[in-house]
């Protein structure tokens, strides 16, 4: 069968509109990427608090630095979108979520409990 109209490719990223379960899933794999690396900076900072007396003095002094702090913020709510994106896919694997209604629902719902336990890191950090 031959094609008489070719179609349209539109290659610019910049203009593609995508869904909000797209956004959700993609946001989920980089939020996976940073917390593998997150996981090395924490086991660092927890090697050099088990070394000796001072190297806890020295983490805990690393960790009472506002920008540590802030750091300390975005590691927990990474790993916290990362588990409940993680669960929101493991539902769509069970057969739920899967019409575009319920997984744009189910992903605007991971959005809002990100936030809620964004905002309870937040006061646990600080």
């Amino acid at each position: 069968m031959k094609v008489t109209k070719p179609r349209p490719v539109n290659l610019n990223l910049r203009t593609i509109r995508f869904p909000i379960a797209a956004i959700a899933s993609i946001m989920h794999r980089i939020s996976g990427v940073i917390t593998l690396i997150s996981v090395a900076i924490l086991l660092w900072l927890l090697s050099i608090s088990l070394a000796s007396p001072s190297g806890f003095e020295f983490a805990a002094y690393i960790i009472d630095c506002l920008f540590a702090k802030f750091l300390l913020w975005g590691i927990l709510t990474i790993l916290a979108y990362h588990i409940i994106g993680g669960l929101r896919h493991l539902l769509m694997d069970l057969k739920y979520f899967e019409e575009l209604e319920s997984g744009a629902v189910s992903a605007k719902v991971t959005f809002w409990i990100t936030i809620v336990v964004s905002v309870l890191a937040g006061i646990l950090v600080w």
